[in-house]
């Protein structure tokens, strides 16, 4: 039986946050712009960065994650770069962790209020792994835990890395969650774009060359045989950091064109932002209005998914 015609059925919005590193800035903009337009998400699924920012908005702590991402510049970035070459990872992470602790730290999962899902990867099987409960920030490290970069996350009794190398846009998750409706928000669609800059053959580390700044952890580095050969980059040749982000780069690009092939979104929002580097933290204000504008070009489409999701005729299925 058809539901009474005066009370509008709306459809359980998922809204899916995929990973990029320094590109999730976008989904700040994204969620923003969804605020301003009176669209609010019922469930999120995120990977890596995605899951981060998409924690951040359910703990209503999204203005201070802005604010933070705002602030950075180079030498901020660097101050967090805590190296350790004898661990599992480049960069040991604990002051980013301690970033996660302060504003996020105590909560679990089930404090979010609303269904939210990390996507992690096994370590030892490949296995996608969906982390919906437990204490949040560890959740969060897994997720975004990239292979050779930060260690990997000792979590329900095995090592975790980085969801993206599985489930880069986990449109999957949403669904197996109750989404009647898909937002996908897909940060490395525009692998084009890394044309569009100017004078640029390789990604740098994080838009500039970390041997060449004068800063502690930069001096570090140079002093380290191991950290000069990781970072030095000679002319017009890319730095062995600068090849494993363009290959993780290509990598989520053609991973995430297979995933979203067997299970695309009602809605693909995809920001303009290849020319950025996955390691271009300093540019967040670009990034987030980059994911603002990507939702205003998509709002009509929005707008019908959820009117012909949302009809009052449509209930569980049924017609």
């Amino acid at each position: 039986m058809a539901p009474d015609s005066e009370t509008p059925w709306h459809p359980q919005i998922g809204l899916v946050l995929g990973g990029g590193v320094a590109r999730g800035f976008a989904h700040i903009g994204v969620l923003r712009a969804l605020e301003k337009n009176g669209i609010v998400p019922d469930i999120i699924a995120g990977t890596s960065i995605g899951a981060v920012v998409g924690a951040a908005w359910l703990a209503g702590k999204l203005d201070v994650m802005e604010d933070w991402a705002r602030s950075l510049n180079r030498f901020r970035i660097l101050s967090y770069l805590d190296f350790r070459v004898n661990s599992g990872g480049l960069i040991n992470g604990s002051r980013l962790v301690e970033t996660l602790e302060k504003h996020l730290g105590g909560m679990t999962i089930e404090d979010l209020g609303r269904p939210f899902i990390a996507v992690a990867t096994d370590l030892a099987s490949g296995h996608e792994v969906w982390l919906r409960s437990g204490p949040l920030v560890d959740r969060l490290r897994a997720s975004f835990s990239l292979p050779g970069i930060f260690p990997p996350m000792w979590c329900e009794h095995r090592w975790l890395i980085d969801g993206a190398l599985v489930n880069p846009v986990p449109t999957s998750a949403a669904l197996a969650m109750g989404a009647q409706m898909t937002i996908a928000v897909n940060l490395n669609a525009d692998i084009i774009g890394a044309a569009r800059k100017p004078g640029a053959k390789f990604q740098t580390i994080a838009g500039f060359d970390l041997l060449d700044e004068d800063h502690e952890t930069a001096k570090k580095a140079r002093r380290t045989p191991f950290l000069r050969r990781f970072f030095h980059r000679e002319p017009d040749h890319p730095s062995m950091f600068g090849v494993m982000f363009s290959s993780l780069n290509i990598l989520q690009d053609r991973i995430a064109r297979s995933r979203l092939a067997g299970e695309p979104p009602d809605v693909a929002i995809d920001p303009r932002i290849g020319h950025i580097g996955l390691a271009e933290f300093d540019r967040a204000a670009e990034l987030i209005d980059a994911g603002a504008a990507a939702v205003e070009a998509k709002l009509d489409q929005i707008r019908d998914g959820i009117a012909v999701l949302g009809s009052p005729y449509r209930t569980n299925g049924s017609t």
